[in-house]
């Protein structure tokens, strides 16, 4: 599987070429760039993990509680996707961080209070850091993405129930 300093590499490479269209395939892993009046577009497809566990003999469990413990998940999952009002997703493509260097603590926990001019992360783009600001009065409820994680544009970053 390729370095994300790789993939940032073939992306550049790829945006200053004349090519409109590329594809890379290796183990498994799929990388397809197409350009776009001026813009890069990048995918990776990474082959599903396939580990091998023993098989347990199938045990019989009454349906009722099948369908009940489904029930209960779902109404947890409605009720943790209904805890936020908005979304602060990521204007550009790049490598999010949760700090402005490595050693300082991040600029948003969990929990932590933000208004329109909130600065919530750093994305970093062909070498570029641009800060992100919350642009909303609220609370942050999740943190959706680790730091130096890649992210694509419009990709979810922050959920924030609003004040």
């Amino acid at each position: 599987m390729l370095q994300v300093d790789e993939i940032r590499e073939i992306i550049q490479m790829v945006d200053k070429s004349s090519l409109t269209e590329f594809s890379y395939e290796a183990n498994g892993a799929v990388i397809a760039m197409k350009k776009n009046t001026g813009s890069v577009t990048t995918t990776v497809q990474t082959p599903p993990q396939v580990t091998a566990e023993p098989q347990a003999p199938a045990v019989q469990q009454p349906q009722p509680e099948v369908s009940t413990q489904t029930e209960a998940k779902t109404e947890e999952t409605v009720q943790a996707s209904a805890d936020y009002d908005y979304e602060i997703v990521s204007p550009m493509v790049g490598t999010f961080y949760s700090s402005s260097s490595p050693d300082s603590d991040p600029f948003v926990l969990k929990g932590s209070a933000v208004n329109p001019s909130t600065v919530v992360c750093i994305v970093e783009a062909m070498k570029l850091f641009n800060e992100i600001e919350a642009e909303i009065n609220g609370e942050i409820v999740e943190v959706l993405v680790e730091n130096g994680e890649l992210v694509e544009y419009g990709q979810p970053l922050f959920r924030v129930k609003k004040k």
